[in-house]
């Protein structure tokens, strides 16, 4: 499609492993220079080995990329879009190199990840950045921001919820929680995630106060709701957000709670992270204690959501953002990198939220 800012949509992913010999190879780029023991990494190798060594989060951007896709053709806009991952084939700098050699110049990248953190938004940004040094390839990159704010992303979370009450739970009894869960991250990454820090956690709560509105709109009752975090992986000194999902499961079966409808905030796809550490460990602390667990779905490719990002990724295509001024939303010195200094690409636009 002609008229278009950008010629190609390139979307982000973490990766995974496909195979059982991709297992220990994909556990070892993650953890690359970290200091993570072997003996560590063949434990947590165990929770991809037990569902066949294929992670499902590769198959789940596919997904949301084909979705994207005819929702992009819904807007009228028409691009080639391609998934890359950090951590697994296709891996970005290759990706990068196929759309050069195809003509491409100008690109607009999408994370799939909602939030403002090193981890979740700046590393991508690296991410392109680095295989731009290092391949020396003719490519403008930009990456769109975070999109938590976007109305259908916690609209989605309260219908999913909704639709997975089992019949006869009220959310309004007095045995009833709702626990929104979402990755723990270092204290220091949270507290220099966005601009000016601790966008992390504002957002996730914020995304909560708009699920607890849609239910409250839904139902005539607005319940209270706590944040909580899961699948902290560094070692015991460094300080993580708290508190652990299953530590809150066993201390809210000790006050009595009957029932916890766990919502996975944080992700936008049920990969290993949800279902291993929600649904074998938070499950099985859950029937350890006696509660009634609901884990409802992550966004995946609902088509509200698909719909609206859609929408603001298109908007993008056709208009192009300038590059946004230093010490705004997705740029220079956001999310620092707690290690070191690294090659971006811009980030662009302002947070809505501040």
């Amino acid at each position: 499609m002609t008229g278009l800012a950008y010629d190609g949509l390139v979307l982000l992913g973490f990766g995974g492993p496909e195979a059982t010999e991709e297992v220990l190879p994909f556990l070892e780029r993650v953890t690359a220079g970290r200091g993570i023991p072997p003996e560590r990494l063949k434990v947590v190798g165990q929770h991809y080995y037990k569902l066949g060594g294929v992670s499902p989060i590769n198959a789940q951007n596919r997904a949301l990329l084909a979705a994207l896709d005819d929702a992009l053709r819904a807007e009228g806009v028409a691009v080639e879009s391609v998934l890359a991952n950090r951590n697994s084939p296709p891996f970005v700098a290759d990706v990068l190199g196929e759309l050069a050699s195809r003509g491409h110049r100008r690109l607009l990248a999408v994370a799939t990840s909602a939030y403002s953190s090193y981890s979740g938004c700046r590393q991508y940004r690296e991410d392109l950045g680095l295989a731009l040094a290092a391949t020396g390839l003719d490519l403008e990159l930009r990456k769109l921001p975070p999109f938590y704010d976007l109305p259908a992303f916690a609209a989605s979370m309260s219908e999913l919820l909704l639709d997975s009450l089992p019949a006869g739970l009220d959310l309004a009894a007095p045995g009833t929680r709702l626990v929104f869960t979402t990755h723990s991250i270092p204290n220091t990454m949270a507290a220099t995630a966005g601009p000016d820090g601790d966008a992390y956690l504002a957002q996730h709560r914020w995304v909560a106060d708009q699920v607890a509105d849609a239910l409250a709109a839904a139902t005539g009752h607005r319940p209270e709701w706590r944040l909580v975090f899961q699948s902290r992986s560094g070692p015991p000194t460094m300080p993580w957000l708290e508190p652990d999902v299953n530590d809150v499961l066993r201390g809210l079966a000790a006050e009595g709670a009957t029932d916890v409808v766990l919502v996975p905030i944080g992700f936008i796809s049920d990969h290993i992270e949800v279902v291993w550490d929600l649904d074998t460990e938070a499950s099985a602390t859950a029937a350890e204690v006696g509660i009634r667990l609901v884990r409802t779905p992550t966004v995946g490719t609902h088509p509200a959501f698909v719909a609206e990002l859609a929408a603001r990724i298109a908007t993008e295509l056709r208009t192009g953002s300038p590059v946004p001024a230093a010490g705004q939303f997705c740029f220079g010195g956001c999310c620092a990198n707690p290690r070191r200094e690294a090659p971006t690409v811009p980030g662009l636009g302002l947070d809505p939220r501040r």
